[in-house]
């Protein structure tokens, strides 16, 4: 016999809704935002020691290596609801990168000029592209790390659903 979790399958069908909001406007901004753009920006300072290109894409790392380090932490506990949930966060960044990744070409994220302070300011996806000879097919892939944040989001929502039911002890 199964027993539902309540408290574990409202949450759950909470992220799903949240998610279908945020995939469908990624330009809404969710709760963790600022952690994200706090992480963000000291990828850059720890990054900053291993030469410009990965100075640049320090902050693609650590928005994608925090959430990843806490999802790592909850499996090797088993604790699987809390891994799911850390998935999720993971498929969130992946919606903000890839609107970062396919404004390389534009430039026309008020944030990205802001984010190095004024005239001199990098965008890092422009800078990365240009680099990687990449540029011309920034929305391409911008697309295809969306669609991997949709299947992040899909899947940690389907488990949290799936380890919001506990067999119950006998």
């Amino acid at each position: 016999m199964k027993k539902l979790n309540y408290l574990r399958a409202a949450f759950t069908v909470s992220m799903a809704l949240y998610g279908i909001v945020c995939a469908g406007d990624v330009t809404v901004h969710h709760f963790l935002d600022r952690v994200d753009l706090i992480t963000h920006e000291a990828g850059h300072l720890l990054f900053r020691r291993f030469g410009e290109f990965l100075h640049v894409l320090g902050g693609t790392i650590m928005q994608i290596l925090v959430p990843a380090a806490l999802l790592v932490y909850f499996l090797l506990r088993r604790k699987f609801f809390f891994s799911s949930v850390t998935l999720f966060w993971i498929g969130l960044n992946l919606f903000d990168i890839s609107v970062y990744m396919k404004d390389a070409q534009a430039m026309a994220m008020p944030q990205a000029l802001a984010a190095g302070g004024g005239d001199d300011a990098v965008h890092d996806w422009n800078y990365l592209f240009s680099k990687a000879g990449l540029l011309r097919y920034d929305r391409e892939i911008g697309n295809v790390v969306f669609g991997l944040g949709v299947a992040a989001v899909t899947a940690a929502v389907i488990l949290a659903g799936y380890f919001s039911v506990k067999p119950e002890k006998s």
